[in-house]
């Protein structure tokens, strides 16, 4: 006789269980969940319990903590509290730096490395490969993306490359036409191999203390994931950023973030683009 618990079954949190799964998500992946996330929590968590046929949220905790699949299910986690909403060429003024200023920087030498830090489900990488490929115009540059998130979910769509065409309906025509393929029902595109060959996805937990990266980066888009981390996990991480960026590299971060009030080393050339400059350079 199955034990599937109802549908209708009522989930509900103790403040130690929320203690708990806020500590816990601190610690492995920096997100900060303020009290009033706690409906928010249970309301796309109560799902997953059901499936699992677990009865509280303790269950789910040592579920997650002490579990043999538990690694696997604190991501499945992360992916249903995460929000994961993105556009191609979201904050435009940033990818018009990219063309103006930082691809003639890097025109003698040809060469460009990039790390999209937080990619969600690729719109922002996919992005930065066309900006490039326009930027260079008919000049051959060794160009390589990296693109990276937490949630393994997000990547395997981003990997994909396939976007129903309503995520691209903002793209002007030429765009469209070159870099993506229209689906045989033309309803979904796809990234054509002149953008998708640029970019290698990888899960990197922004967390760690290093990140599997050998070579310096020209610049690293982290937009719109500070917002979730306190102010001492986003001094580490900016200045993590700036080890593995190269001398004159750029820092990205979202519109509605800033590094003024973080004890940091980067200069600021434009509203949320940061620099890896000497101070006595000027």
């Amino acid at each position: 006789m199955s034990m599937a618990l109802s549908n209708t079954t009522h989930y509900s949190i103790t403040d130690e269980e929320f203690s708990q799964f806020k500590t816990l998500l601190y610690d492995e992946s920096g997100i900060t969940l303020s009290e009033h996330k706690k409906t928010l929590l249970v309301s796309r968590l109560t799902k997953r319990l059901r499936k699992l046929e677990l009865k509280s949220f303790t269950e789910y905790y040592n579920y997650v903590v002490h579990g043999v699949n538990g690694g696997e299910e604190f991501v499945q986690m992360l992916d249903l509290l995460s929000t994961n909403k993105t556009d191609f060429f979201r904050e435009p003024k940033h990818f018009e730096f990219l063309a103006q200023t930082i691809m003639p920087e890097l025109a003698s030498q040809r060469k460009i490395r990039i790390w999209s830090s937080a990619c969600s489900s690729g719109e922002e990488p996919y992005s930065i490969a066309i900006t490039v490929c326009e930027a260079m115009g008919a000049k051959k540059w060794d160009c390589k993306i990296l693109a990276s998130d937490l949630s393994t979910r997000v990547l395997s769509h981003a990997a994909n490359g396939i976007y129903e065409k309503d995520r691209v309906k903002d793209l002007d025509s030429a765009r469209l036409h070159r870099f993506f393929l229209k689906g045989k029902k033309g309803d979904k595109v796809k990234a054509k191999k002149e953008i998708a060959q640029m970019v290698a996805f990888k899960r990197i937990n922004l967390m760690n203390d290093d990140y599997p990266i050998k070579s310096g980066l020209d610049l690293i888009f982290c937009r719109n994931v500070m917002i979730y981390f306190d102010k001492e996990t986003q001094e580490r991480l900016v200045n993590n950023f700036y080890r593995y960026l190269k001398p004159n590299g750029y820092l990205f971060i979202g519109h509605s973030e800033s590094l003024q009030w973080l004890d940091t080393p980067f200069l600021p050339v434009a509203p949320t683009i940061y620099q890896k400059k000497d101070v006595d350079e000027g």
